[in-house]
């Protein structure tokens, strides 16, 4: 895998007077089944997120509200995304080291996962990813 597997995805967006409704499913508008759900909020300012990689877990991840930067490293190319609209989300595939930064005040990160929780599937050392990276 390579930071250019790692793409952002427009999500339905159906726009209505009353408020917008976007709906996401699992295997149509990302490339895997959803297994697990969780949300990052309240994040002080200038603190960071993530500083990991997994093995085998893909990721979506969403600004539901407010934004932040998701910085992808693939051990070779680095790469900064910026999320801000609740309707896109980034899909981050395995062996990819992520880093997120920048919240915004009252920002609220949404991740859906394709694997329950797993502290095997984890690289929390980045010189352990890269290691692992590096062609036998």
């Amino acid at each position: 895998m390579s930071i250019t597997d790692c793409k952002v995805i427009n999500l339905p967006k159906i726009s209505d007077p009353r408020g917008n409704l976007t709906f996401i499913e699992g295997q149509s508008h990302v490339p895997f089944e959803i297994k697990r759900v969780y949300y990052l909020y309240d994040v002080p300012g200038g603190a960071e997120r993530g500083g990991h990689a997994h093995k085998a877990l893909h990721q979506l991840i969403i600004a539901m509200s407010g934004s932040f930067d998701v910085v992808l490293d693939d051990g070779t190319e680095k790469k900064r995304v910026h999320l801000n609209r609740s309707y896109c989300g980034l899909y981050v595939c395995p062996m990819m080291w992520r880093e997120l930064d920048n919240f915004s005040s009252g920002s609220v990160c949404m991740v859906l996962a394709s694997n329950a929780y797993d502290e095997d599937d984890y690289f929390r050392e980045y010189s352990s990813f890269l290691s692992a990276m590096k062609p036998s």
